[in-house]
C-alpha cells in the first residue's frame, strides 16, 4: 500500500460488518479482530444509502491503493456485489440477472428444456419399472433415506473418512476441528458456520429427508474438502503468512460465495472422484445402512443437468413474471421434486437475503468443473483443486484462465 492512501482492505471490512448492522446473517464468517467488530456495533446502525456511498467510495480509492493486481481485483469483485446489495437493501428495483451479474460475476440465462428431456431419458432407462419417472425416481430416492436417528451417526463416519483422505491430499492444521448439529426451519439442507481458529459447526436441517448416496456430498461440501477446509487453509496462508485482511471476514453475495460453493460442490470429486458410490456404500455398510453405490453414482450423474432448473425458476420468479404455482410446477416437471419439495425451494428463491445465492451453486459448479476438466492432462485433480483452497481467486479470474486456454 502506498504511503498516505487509504487502508481499503481494513476500510472494506468494516464495511462489510456494518451490513450485518443492516441484515442480520449478511457476515457469514468473521475471525479478525473482535475490538474491530465491536468499534462497528457501537456506531449508529448505517442507512442503505450510506453502505451504498460507502461501496462506491472504496471502489474509487482501489487503483490508488498500491496493492497487487490479484489483490485488487478481488476487492473490487466483493465491493461491486457490495454495492448492488446496498441498493437492494434501499429498496431499489433490481432485476434478478443484474442482481447476479453484480454479486458474482456471471452472466444467467434460462437452460435448455431438451437437455433436461435427454436426462430424463437418461434417468428413465436406469430406473426402470412402473408409473411415471417422477414417481420412479422419487420411489430411488425413498428407498435411499437415512433413517432421522441413525442421520448423526452416518454424518460422523463420513465426516472421518473424509477428513483422512483430505489430511493425505491437501494438508490440514493438526488443531482443526469440525462439530455437527442438527437443527429445523431452515432453508437450506446444510450450513457451515466457521468460527475462526481452525473450528467449524456444520449444521444439517432435519426437515429434509437425507439420502445415503446425498451425504458424501454433503459432508463434503460444508466440511472436507469444501467450506472447511476452505476456510482452514485461508486463514492459514492469507490470514496468518500473507497478512490479508479482507478474508478475516466472509460476505454472502459477493464473488467468493460462487467461488466457494462451487469448489465445494466439486468436494467428492476432488476427494474421491470416479467410484465415490461404492466407497460411500462400504463406509455406511458398516453402520447397517444399505444403499446400491453403483446405481446411485450413475442416477446422480444423470441427474446433474437438472441442477439448472432451479437458477431457471428463480429467473421465472423473477424477471419472467411468473406466478408461484407456475414456477411449482416448473420446478416439479423438470426437477422431478415433489409439492412439498418445489415448495421448500420456493422458500429460499423468495427469501430477501438468498433469492440470488442458488446461482452461486449452479454456476460455480458449472465454472469450475470447466477450469478443473481443463487443467493439463498430467496434472492431478489435486493439485488443481488446491488453488480454489488457496488463492483469492475470482469467477472473472477463472472464466479468464479458461479463455486463454
Amino acid at each position: 500500500m502506498s504511503a498516505g492512501a487509504l487502508d481499503v482492505p481494513l476500510e472494506y471490512v468494516r464495511l462489510g460488518l456494518r451490513f450485518d448492522r443492516v441484515e442480520s446473517g449478511f457476515v457469514d464468517a468473521y475471525t479478525g479482530d473482535p475490538r474491530l467488530r465491536a468499534e462497528v456495533e457501537s456506531e449508529p446502525a448505517p442507512t442503505p444509502q450510506q453502505l451504498r456511498d460507502r461501496a462506491r467510495a472504496l471502489l474509487a480509492e482501489l487503483d490508488a491503493a498500491g496493492l497487487p493486481t490479484d489483490r485488487a481485483a478481488f476487492l473490487r469483485g466483493q465491493l461491486t456485489g457490495l454495492e448492488c446489495s446496498a441498493r437492494k437493501l434501499g429498496g431499489e428495483p433490481v432485476g434478478f440477472v443484474e442482481e447476479v451479474r453484480s454479486y458474482f460475476q456471471v452472466d444467467v440465462e434460462l437452460g435448455d428444456e431438451a437437455v433436461y428431456a435427454a436426462a430424463h431419458a437418461e434417468l428413465d432407462a436406469l430406473l426402470p419399472g412402473d408409473g411415471t419417472l417422477a414417481d420412479r425416481y422419487a420411489a430411488h430416492r425413498r428407498r435411499e433415506e437415512c433413517p432421522p436417528a441413525r442421520l448423526e451417526s452416518a454424518v460422523h463416519a463420513l465426516s472421518s473418512a473424509l477428513r483422512d483422505r483430505v489430511r493425505g491430499q491437501y494438508g490440514l492444521p493438526e488443531v482443526e476441528t469440525v462439530r455437527y448439529e442438527v437443527v429445523t426451519d431452515k432453508p437450506w439442507s446444510g450450513f457451515n458456520y466457521y468460527e475462526g481458529d481452525y473450528c467449524s459447526r456444520v449444521a444439517i436441517n432435519a426437515d429434509l429427508p437425507h439420502r445415503l448416496s446425498q451425504l458424501p456430498h454433503l459432508v463434503a461440501h460444508e466440511s472436507y474438502p469444501g467450506h472447511h477446509t476452505e476456510h482452514c487453509r485461508k486463514e492459514r496462508g492469507l490470514v496468518e503468512r500473507a497478512a490479508r485482511l479482507e478474508h478475516t471476514v466472509f460476505l454472502v453475495n459477493t464473488p467468493e460465495c460462487l467461488m466457494a460453493e462451487g469448489l465445494a460442490d466439486l468436494g467428492v470429486q476432488a476427494s474421491i472422484g470416479a467410484g465415490w458410490g461404492p466407497w460411500a456404500e462400504d463406509i455406511l455398510g458398516d453402520l447397517g445402512l444399505r444403499f446400491d453405490g453403483h446405481l446411485a453414482e450413475r442416477v446422480a450423474a444423470a441427474a446433474a443437468p437438472l441442477n439448472r432448473v432451479r437458477q431457471d425458476a428463480a429467473i421465472l420468479l423473477h424477471d419472467r413474471g411468473a406466478d408461484v404455482d407456475e414456477v411449482s410446477a416448473f420446478l416439479q416437471r423438470w426437477s422431478l421434486v415433489t409439492a412439498d419439495r418445489a415448495r421448500q425451494q420456493i422458500r429460499f428463491l423468495t427469501d430477501p437475503l438468498w433469492r440470488a445465492y442458488t446461482s452461486t451453486y449452479v454456476e460455480g459448479y458449472d465454472l469450475l468443473s470447466r477450469w478443473l476438466d481443463a487443467r493439463p492432462d498430467a496434472q492431478p485433480v489435486a493439485d488443481r483443486f488446491v488453488r480454489l483452497l488457496d488463492e483469492p481467486l475470482t469467477p472473472a479470474a477463472v472464466a479468464a484462465e479458461l479463455a486463454a486456454g
